[in-house]
């Protein structure tokens, strides 16, 4: 996993939590967060806790206290070759 990677993926996807990232790349939570923190310190990321409402509901965050990483930096487009 690298810095790229990780931030590939919220970029992709929005927003994400800390558990999907870390059942993603196979690794330890606080080695996400610590990588996390970059992205966040060049404005490209944000952490933030989702209500009940907001969250998707996925059961990975059980009891314990849930956030999530969004994109808040340029949006990617990609093109398709047909």
């Amino acid at each position: 996993m690298t810095l790229s990677e990780l931030k590939i993926l919220v970029q992709e996807r929005g927003q994400i939590s800390l558990k999907e990232l870390s059942l993603h790349f196979g690794s330890d939570e606080s080695a996400i967060e610590a990588m996390m923190d970059r992205w966040i310190q060049k404005g490209l990321v944000k952490k933030v806790e989702p209500t009940k409402a907001q969250c998707s509901g996925c059961a990975l965050c059980g009891d314990d206290a849930c956030f999530h990483y969004e994109w808040i930096g340029p949006r990617v487009v990609k093109f398709v070759n047909k």
